[in-house]
């Protein structure tokens, strides 16, 4: 790896360099997230049992999750530009597909498609971020990325719910895969000068997997500590959030399409907010003393709290324990860049640190979105099963959140009766 080429990119062009990779975030969460809007119309339609659902939705958590340790490299070879402009095209034919489709192996085929095609969106432009702007700027451009991302699931709630009458769920996949093509067009074509300018020369071909650091990663039972979180806490979040949300309004709570569509928006705009607010608090908590593992575990201790008063209650009210359930989902964000700098790549300086948080966060997705995975087709596959024998769908619902609260539960008491510290993920 090469030394650091010092970024000043700014005005007009720095403008143009986020909008470009915020779209196509913004585009990726809003995919991620539309199921769970759409899913009454695809039931319908297609005739999908839960488990179907589960499996079908699962489909791009299992496809991006599959892509992100090939992704390191791929993005030290190639560079965030062509990769990411590449990948999205993956992503519209995705889109295409899943349009187009009337079974669920051809839906389930575009939505692993999609996954695929945009499992760059993230990473790419982090790493984009990192060879062209100041170091000053990346917390900030970090959490610009988290807004635009959470503007996608915003995205595909209300604005969804109003176009599937007009257009269906099809047509708003055909209008989807056009915007992935628009995108991907103006990151390749519209950034090439930027990247000629700014190209920090890093070294080709070697990339993550060729130095030994996903083992490295994998091996450190400090990964574990803040992983395991990540693949039980968020990554249910994830499950809920892109999918069971919209089922559980409509089947426990009793809302109606309209009414589940605007609950949805207003979890993620609490979402959304709650990013920010923490984007401006953590630093100051810590400066005053507050210890990162102790925000991270009262976040997590809010999550598990929430879900479990969902168990409890199905009054008119229920919803807003939803609300609660977002403003503490943030906080899981802390690990990934807490955990980034516990490894020995960020002590060789400013680009190998950015190397080093690309390939920390590669492995923290994977297991993140295999948690994801996991659980979102779990979720259907239990529900049905519950039903099965004898228990009514909102009871199904019920015994299925139980599990996954109990499974939190533990993923929470691992991470904090766990003493493995940073200084122990170095060799």
């Amino acid at each position: 790896m090469t030394g650091h080429v010092t970024a000043t990119l700014g005005g007009a062009r720095a403008a143009r360099v986020f909008l470009c990779f915020a779209l196509g975030y913004l585009l990726s969460y809003a995919l991620r997230a539309v199921n769970a809007v759409i899913a009454p119309a695809l039931v319908a339609e297609i005739g999908l049992s839960n488990a179907d659902l589960g499996l079908l939705s699962s489909a791009y958590f299992v496809a991006f999750g599959a892509m992100q340790l090939p992704l390191g490299v791929w993005l030290d070879k190639y560079g965030a530009r062509r990769t990411e402009s590449a990948l999205l095209l993956c992503a519209a034919l995705g889109a295409a597909v899943f349009a187009s489709s009337s079974s669920l192996a051809g839906l389930w085929l575009g939505r692993a498609l999609i996954g695929i095609g945009v499992s760059a969106c993230l990473m790419a432009a982090f790493k984009a971020y990192r060879q062209w702007f100041p170091l000053e700027r990346q917390s900030q451009l970090a959490s610009w990325m988290l807004v635009a991302g959470t503007s996608g699931a915003l995205s595909a709630t209300v604005p969804v719910t109003l176009a599937l009458p007009a257009i269906g769920w099809r047509g708003i996949f055909w209008v989807v895969a056009a915007l992935l093509l628009a995108v991907s067009g103006a990151i390749f074509f519209s950034l090439r000068e930027v990247e000629r300018q700014f190209d920090s020369g890093a070294a080709k071909g070697g990339g993550a997997l060729a130095d030994g650091g996903y083992r490295r990663i994998f091996g450190s039972a400090y990964f574990w500590r803040m992983g395991v979180p990540g693949l039980l806490n968020h990554g249910i979040f994830f499950a809920l959030q892109t999918l069971w949300a919209g089922p559980w309004m409509t089947t426990v709570l009793g809302k109606s399409a309209q009414q589940t569509g605007a609950i949805l928006f207003a979890f993620n705009a609490v979402l959304l907010l709650s990013y920010l607010t923490l984007g401006w608090a953590a630093p100051r908590l810590v400066a005053r003393g507050w210890n990162t593992h102790r925000i991270i575990g009262l976040g997590i201790g809010g999550m598990v709290a929430a879900q479990a008063a969902m168990l409890a209650t199905s009054a008119p009210l229920a919803w807003l324990l939803w609300l609660l359930l977002a403003a503490c989902v943030p906080v899981t964000t802390l690990v990934q860049s807490h955990v980034a700098l516990a490894f020995p790549a960020a002590l060789a300086g400013r680009a190998n640190s950015a190397y080093n948080l690309q390939l920390f966060n590669s492995a923290y997705n994977l297991q993140l979105f295999i948690g994801a995975f996991a659980t979102q087709w779990g979720f259907g596959v239990a529900v049905d099963l519950f039903k099965v024998h004898g228990a009514s769908a909102p009871d199904a619902f019920r015994a299925t959140l139980a599990i996954a609260v109990l499974l939190q539960a533990g993923a929470l008491a691992f991470f904090t009766f766990n003493r493995a510290q940073a200084g122990n993920a170095r060799p």
